[in-house]
Formats: C-alpha cells, sequence, structure tokens
C-alpha cells in the first residue's frame, strides 16, 4: 500500500569532516515539494548542476557511493540517503558545500538526529512503489545479489557477511516494516580490514577515518561494538542507503551475500528499469488522475493562461490526455472576433505544451524542472472550437532525455480534430 509523501518542515544545516577526502563540509537540507526528489547541489561551485539521487547519475567507485552530472560531484551519499529513507523523507534539496558528505562517527544515527530536527511535513501525494512480482538476480565472483517478491508487506534486507576469524559473521535479517531502523540500525558504523588500511591510504581514501569512525576488524585490537554485529549491520545500511536511488518505495526480500557498493549499484539500475518499464505501460495509471490543485503543484501556470482544466488519462509516462472546457467567458473571447468567438489556435497549441509539461515532469530526473516550449512543427488547424466546447487535449512522448524532449500533441471536440503538431522543450531548472 502506498503512503504519502514527505519533506522536512524547515530547512537544518550541520558541518563535519569528510571520512575519504579528509575535508571540512557543511551541509543544509531543505524541504522540497511533491515528486521533486532528493537532489544534490554543489554550492561551493559556481553554477553548480543539480545531481538527483537516481541511479543514471552514478559514477563507478568501489568503496562509496557517488553521484555525478556534468561538472557537479557528490561522494560519500549513501549515509545521508539511507538516513533519509530510514524517516521516510522523499523531497529534498541537498546543498553540500564540498566534494563529499560528512562521515561523522561513521554512522547514519548523526544524519537522523540531524534530520530530525528539521521536522516531517506530509502530503497527499503518494510515494511511488515498486512491488517486486518476479525474482532478480546480480552476481559478481562469489558477491551476489538476489531480489525477491516480498513475503511481507514491505521491505526485508538478509546479509550473509564474511570477516576475519574472531568477528561474528551470522546473517542479519532487519524488516523495515517490524524493526526500529533508528535504535537498531542506524548506529552501526563503517569499518576495514585491517590487512587493506595501507592498500587504501594509498588509493587516496580513509583520510579523515579515525578510530572514532572507523572500526577495523581482524587487528591485533579487538574493537567495542554498540551493537550485535555491528559490521553487518552497517552493510544493510548501505544497501539500504543505495537502494534508495529507486526513487521509490520498494517493497521486496533482498538476500545480500557479501555485496559492496559495485553490486548495490547494479540491483538499483535493474530496479530502476522495472520501475521505469511499470510507469511506461500505464501500472500507476489509476494514482495520475489530476484535478485543477494537481495540476497547479506540477506546472507554474494560472489563471488566465492556464489551459487545462483536468488531466483524464495518464499512461506512466507516455501518454496523457486532458480536458479544457470553453466558455463564453473565456478572457480572449472579449478581443478575438468577439462577435463570432472562436478559440485561438495558437492557445490550442498552448494547452498541448501545459500538458505535456505535466506529462514529463512524472520523471524523477526532471525533478526540480520546467518544460520550456522549444519549438512548434508540422502544425496543423482543422476545425474551430467554440464556446461550449469541451476540448480533449491529447499528448505523446516521441524522446525524452535529460534536457530535452519531444511530443506530439492534438486538440478534439468529440470525434473531431481540431488541431495537431510537434512540440519539442527543454527541461531547464525551475
Amino acid at each position: 500500500m502506498a503512503r504519502n509523501q514527505r519533506s522536512l518542515k524547515t530547512t537544518v544545516e550541520f558541518d563535519g569532516v569528510a571520512l575519504h577526502s579528509g575535508e571540512d563540509v557543511s551541509v543544509q537540507v531543505e524541504p522540497a515539494p511533491p515528486g521533486h526528489g532528493i537532489v544534490f547541489r554543489r554550492s561551493d561551485l559556481d553554477d553548480p548542476e543539480d545531481v538527483p539521487a537516481l541511479p543514471d547519475f552514478l559514477v563507478r567507485s568501489g568503496k562509496r557511493t557517488v553521484l555525478r552530472r556534468g561538472s557537479s560531484e557528490v561522494g560519500m551519499v549513501e549515509h545521508l540517503l539511507a538516513a533519509a529513507h530510514g524517516l521516510c523523507l522523499d523531497n529534498l534539496i541537498v546543498h553540500v558545500r564540498g566534494p563529499e558528505l560528512p562521515g561523522f562517527d561513521g554512522s547514519v544515527a548523526p544524519y537522523v538526529e540531524h534530520l530530525q530536527k528539521g521536522g516531517v511535513a506530509e502530503t497527499r501525494d503518494p510515494q511511488p512503489v515498486l512491488e517486486l512480482e518476479e525474482p532478480l538476480h546480480v552476481r559478481d565472483g562469489e558477491t551476489e545479489l538476489i531480489a525477491l517478491p516480498p513475503t511481507g508487506s514491505g521491505l526485508r534486507l538478509r546479509y550473509l557477511p564474511e570477516y576475519p576469524e574472531g568477528v561474528d559473521a551470522s546473517p542479519v535479517l532487519f524488516d523495515f516494516e517490524n524493526d526500529d531502523f533508528v535504535s537498531d540500525l542506524a548506529p552501526a558504523r563503517t569499518f576495514v580490514r585491517a590487512e587493506d588500511v595501507e592498500s587504501l591510504l594509498a588509493q587516496g581514501f580513509g583520510k579523515g577515518a579515525s578510530a572514532d569512525n572507523t572500526l577495523v576488524l581482524g587487528g591485533p585490537e579487538v574493537p567495542e561494538f554498540r551493537l550485535p554485529c555491528e559490521p553487518t549491520r552497517h552493510k544493510l545500511l548501505d544497501l539500504f542507503g543505495d537502494l534508495s536511488l529507486l526513487g521509490a518505495d520498494l517493497h521486496a526480500d533482498v538476500i545480500a551475500v557479501r555485496s559492496g557498493h559495485s553490486l548495490n549499484h547494479e540491483m538499483v539500475r535493474e530496479l530502476r528499469s522495472l520501475l521505469d518499464s511499470a510507469q511506461a505501460t500505464g501500472e500507476d495509471a489509476p494514482e495520475g488522475i489530476y484535478g485543477i490543485r494537481e495540476i497547479q503543484r506540477v506546472i507554474p501556470h494560472r489563471y488566465p493562461f492556464l489551459l487545462v482544466d483536468r488531466v483524464v488519462e495518464l499512461d506512466g509516462t507516455r501518454r496523457a490526455a486532458g480536458i479544457k472546457n470553453v466558455t463564453i467567458n473565456e478572457h480572449f473571447f472579449q478581443g478575438h472576433w468577439p462577435d463570432h468567438p472562436v478559440m485561438p489556435g495558437v492557445l490550442q497549441l498552448e494547452a498541448m505544451a501545459q500538458l505535456a509539461g505535466i506529462l514529463l515532469l512524472r520523471r524523477l530526473e526532471h525533478a526540480g524542472k520546467i518544460a520550456v516550449l522549444a519549438s512548434i512543427d508540422k502544425v496543423r488547424f482543422r476545425g474551430s472550437v467554440v464556446p461550449g466546447d469541451q476540448l480533449r487535449i491529447e499528448v505523446e512522448t516521441l524522446r525524452s532525455g535529460r534536457a530535452r524532449a519531444q511530443v506530439v500533441g492534438t486538440t478534439k471536440v468529440g470525434r473531431r480534430l481540431a488541431a495537431e503538431a510537434t512540440l519539442s522543450f527543454a527541461l531547464v531548472d525551475a
């Protein structure tokens, strides 16, 4: 069952030292509107590009999760993402002054504490859900991840580790519907094997690591654990943070055998592909019928230039249909042939463009953007639209990338075609 989307009530700020680069970092986390998702913004760069927390922006990095878009890169995002997802915070703008988020004590608990200070604002907009129906399996040598249809009503993660002698390698199961994320998982700290310390430092990792934020396993000193099986619980945190890049709640049972970030990323890409396919086939259409209030939350247009009254059909991110009820009280009839009122053809094109904006902004990679009309081609006006007509607007996506998109649109009165055109858009930051 879908829950409602949530964000912070107020902005929170914090700073710390990056675990790998060793640099001082400051962070500001702001509330964001429904459908925005979590987006990172490098506040220390000139004209930075927003980096959505989605698989399309993952960078290959075996020891952490790194996102990049253009010249903007943010590393070590998995702890903040795990904290946000554990608190069911779905829409955030994260300003980061530095290339990497703080490491704090090596756990997710400090992120949880900072985010909780901002309070929770819940909306009426449902959070997307991917309920797995068929098994998924990814493998790399002796490590593997298996995702199965859920045995419960949410997400369950089971991790099977391998550690040096003397470290408890018992499997750990965590049920996010019934177990306590804040007390039983978030405090688990990151770790390193003693045999890997020198090579990791030589590669430039761990410059901000210390005995206070990183457990050393297999060394002469046995670390004091906060929680039973603390290293394995931290691996669950990393997996949970990486899976949050799906951009939706996942209902599945996931079994991890010695997996790390690289395999986690491969799995979340596969899951995201399933989610996109479900949207493209319209499986979420029943939740996607918009009234005027929902329309105004998605696009910036207002009276007298809002030309879509209702969205009556949505087929994922592929197709949409809307309605415009044309009355004699329309402002444009006062000056456009007032004795023989006819709806201007250019406003029919504008109605297509507005509906196209609603459709295109359903893609999570377009979060925080607006669709700006860039060009119109193949325009044909086939018949007049007069007061009393109900104008049906239909648009279908031809192409959609990160920055550009193209749709074909039509308007109809009953079965009669009124106008048709191909519209191209630039997707720019709001």
